[in-house]
């Protein structure tokens, strides 16, 4: 598995219920999930965040004081890449995404996470949702995105779904 370790699930005996992938070099999540689960064709990229593996977040600091400066835009960003970082282990990336959720802490960042979202996809991606929620697991944390792409099994290791990437 290219960028993960693949992990079966102990309660359903594995591959029936679909493959779950831990990736390496990623935050760890913060619960008894993977970062991605395979059901067929379809892979699902559990709520992702812009916190580092080393626990930090980017989009997030503080100075001297103790002032936290949060900036949706970087955070957009870093989860953005998160997510296809993670979809890269599943053998995809950003063009494979049908289906977006989006959670901001405050719907006054909408307009910078659109912004920034608009970077990475156009009206041909995927379909979109976005909600507001009154926190996330981190008081740092200002969004929070979770995604289902199409990524077919028979998909050669390497090979992308031709479109828009990251950054282009």
């Amino acid at each position: 598995m290219t960028g993960g370790a693949a992990a079966g699930s102990a309660a359903t005996g594995g591959a029936a219920a679909g493959e779950a992938i831990l990736v390496e070099g990623k935050a760890a999540p913060r619960g008894r999930f993977p970062h991605v689960k395979r059901a067929g064709d379809f892979v699902f990229v559990s709520g992702t965040s812009s916190r580092r593996p080393d626990g930090t977040f980017a989009g997030a600091s503080a100075d001297a004081m103790g002032v936290t400066d949060l900036d949706i835009r970087a955070q957009t960003r870093a989860v953005i890449d998160n997510i296809g970082d993670l979809l890269g282990a599943a053998g995809g990336g950003l063009p494979d995404v049908v289906n977006v959720t989006t959670y901001l802490v405050n719907m006054n960042d909408f307009g910078g996470y659109n912004e920034v979202y608009g970077e990475y996809f156009d009206e041909t991606g995927p379909a979109r949702t976005t909600v507001a929620v009154h926190q996330l697991p981190h008081p740092h944390l200002l969004i929070e995105i979770s995604c289902v792409a199409h990524i077919p099994e028979d998909r050669a290791p390497g090979e992308r779904k031709p479109g828009k990437e990251a950054g282009s």
